[in-house]
């Protein structure tokens, strides 16, 4: 056999599947699928010629060369942790805040497996999170040094570095028993009710737009601050409320939500000043959100 063509990934495998007693908690573990990780071990075993694992109904058991094996695996991976920590200290990741300023249905939805993902490999790392409702104030948060980064709708400018992670679409709440009569909301549909939309200056804006280009165009009957109070309005009667969907979310089970009829979308992405001095916390918390959506560079506009 050649011990250069054994993997990383199917010691750990083999380590999990001895910690845990079977395939799936070990796939569980590793947050990988369970094929996966039986592909990883099946081919670690036809690269060392020797069954590890004897598998049965309630679970799966080492055998003895597998023990010897498995010891070895825990050694590699624990002079990989012992690099990764030496080379962690001399990068400052075992210590530190970083303060992140976010949207309320951001902070909701999208970072806390981010801010997990991040805890999982540097626990030391303090997270400040600063919920704002405004671009401006996101702004006025880096320009201050009030925030190290910005998760959020993107911002746009040569002084920023932006990364977008995906487009939040618009979506239009309808209250308690009111459905489109084919099935798809409508223009035609949207007129039958008051129209709830947004106040804040750049989503407000949005929306108007979109609605004042319409061949017949449609107005915004009323404008209210907080997501919540847009779907209790919905709630009770009193229109159908554009907003977008991670602000929606969660949707009470008596209100309808339809996509709308006409693309409305917002981009949500992270960003930070080009030629500030960026400490090591904010990449690795970058690459834990680069893992929450398609995630790319945005040029400078």
């Amino acid at each position: 056999m050649n011990p250069g063509k054994i993997k990383l990934a199917q010691l750990r495998a083999l380590v999990a599947i001895a910690d845990t007693g079977n395939f799936s908690e070990a796939a569980l573990e590793l947050d990988l699928s369970q094929s996966t990780v039986s592909h990883a071990i099946a081919t670690l075993e036809a690269e060392l010629g020797v069954m590890l694992l004897q598998r049965g109904r309630h679970g799966a058991k080492l055998t003895p060369v597998g023990e010897r094996v498995t010891g070895h695996a825990r050694q590699v991976l624990g002079l990989l942790d012992a690099m990764a920590h030496e080379a962690n200290q001399a990068k400052g990741l075992q210590g530190g805040t970083l303060r992140i300023a976010s949207f309320r249905s951001v902070a909701t939805h999208v970072l806390p497996s981010a801010i997990a993902r991040l805890h999982r490999r540097y626990p030391a790392i303090a997270i400040s999170v600063i919920e704002m409702d405004e671009v401006y104030e996101l702004k006025q948060a880096l320009a201050k040094g009030d925030a190290d980064i910005c998760v959020a709708e993107t911002i746009d400018g040569d002084e920023y570095d932006t990364y977008l992670i995906f487009d939040d679409d618009y979506v239009a709440l309808l209250p308690p028993g009111h459905q489109p009569q084919a099935g798809i909301l409508t223009i035609d549909d949207m007129r039958q009710m008051p129209i709830i939309g947004s106040s804040h200056s750049s989503c407000g804006l949005r929306i108007r737009t979109v609605l004042g280009a319409q061949e017949h165009p449609l107005e915004i009957a009323y404008c209210i601050r907080h997501d919540s109070s847009m779907v209790a309005m919905v709630q009770q009667g009193l229109g159908i409320a554009i907003l977008p969907r991670l602000a929606a979310e969660p949707v009470p089970p008596d209100v309808q939500i339809y996509p709308l009829p006409f693309p409305i979308s917002r981009p949500i992405g992270a960003t930070m000043l080009k030629d500030a001095l960026h400490t090591p916390a904010l990449y690795a918390f970058l690459d834990a959100l680069r893992q929450t959506g398609e995630f790319s560079r945005m040029k400078a506009v």
